[in-house]
């Protein structure tokens, strides 16, 4: 009797020191559904408290979002990742207020459902690759007119905010690419002109060649607008700290427009075929310019991809 009891509690204090020493399961989403969608409409995406929702979405967008990566960080991803399409929704308990985490919840919940329903296995690298550096233009550092030192510390304000950001921030991942849906998920009315509306006291929104910032910090500028909109890493050489207010506006190429038609009844603006380039708009509007450099780049090696099941 003495050796089982010895025997019971010693596999007792097994089974503790390794539920301790079991890492925490991976953040996920409390209900998923995925369902392949061939409408051939807009990709949209919308939001609420406890509440992803993409429509009409490539799963290779999917890998971008959750890993923050550019297109050609991206490697051995099938050809249907890129034309396939999927509804995706996703609910979730919101976290409590506070100093939001190194790695934000919800990318890691991206990264959970891209495993465990797209069965994705991949693997990091860093590879010696064509990047951009972003430097003053001038030699006396002198700034293009529609970049001025921000009146507004916006850094003071997002930390008084708890992280969460000052009211007046730029909306769900930090764009605007049309008149949002409305609490119903009704489309604006038909012939609804597009427009960036007023520049957010801290916060951006870039659309269809026009970026309007407030308070923004240049690295920002640098390693994810400039970054998204040409395809390369791009690195702050500039030298300038603090946040700007920024005006912005370049005819764009067809790989810097928003894929797909536009959402129902939005009316886009019309581009100025003569309009400056991105380049050009930089160095006259703000007085920054990009040179070519070589440097070291993070890629996401895709080993496996598989199509999901709907549910």
């Amino acid at each position: 009797m003495k050796l089982f009891v010895c025997l019971a509690a010693a596999l007792s204090i097994a089974a503790l020191t390794a539920s301790a020493q079991s890492p925490p399961p991976d953040p996920a989403f409390d209900v998923v559904s995925v369902k392949r969608n061939t409408s051939g409409g807009p990709m949209l995406q919308r939001n609420t408290p406890g509440n992803i929702a993409m429509f009409n979405v490539p799963v290779r967008q999917l890998v971008r979002m959750a890993y923050q990566l550019q297109d050609f960080q991206i490697v051995g991803a099938p050809d249907w990742a890129n034309t396939d399409r999927f509804d995706i929704e996703g609910r979730f308990e919101p976290p409590p207020p506070g100093p939001p985490p190194q790695t934000p919840r919800m990318l890691l919940m991206m990264r959970t459902l891209l495993r465990d329903r797209f069965g994705m296995v991949a693997r990091k690298e860093t590879r010696e690759m064509p990047i951009l550096a972003l430097k003053l233009e001038r030699a006396d550092g002198r700034l293009g007119p529609q970049l001025k030192p921000a009146a507004v510390d916006c850094a003071a304000l997002n930390a008084a905010a708890g992280g969460r950001g000052p009211a007046g921030g730029p909306p769900p991942g930090g764009r605007a690419g049309g008149p949002p849906l409305d609490g119903r998920g009704a489309p604006p009315p038909a012939g609804t002109p597009f427009s960036l509306g007023a520049r957010p006291a801290c916060g951006d929104r870039m659309a269809f060649g026009q970026l309007l910032a407030g308070g923004m910090p240049i690295s920002r500028l640098a390693t994810q607008i400039l970054s998204q909109l040409t395809g390369r890493i791009v690195v702050d050489r500039t030298g300038l700290t603090g946040g700007y207010d920024i005006d912005l506006k370049w005819t764009p190429t067809p790989d810097q427009l928003p894929p797909g038609p536009p959402p129902p009844g939005v009316e886009l603006p019309p581009i100025d075929p003569n309009g400056p380039s991105l380049s050009t708009a930089l160095q006259e509007q703000l007085g920054l310019k990009l040179e070519t450099e070589r440097g070291p780049v993070d890629v996401l090696v895709i080993e496996r991809l598989q199509q999901p099941a709907d549910n």
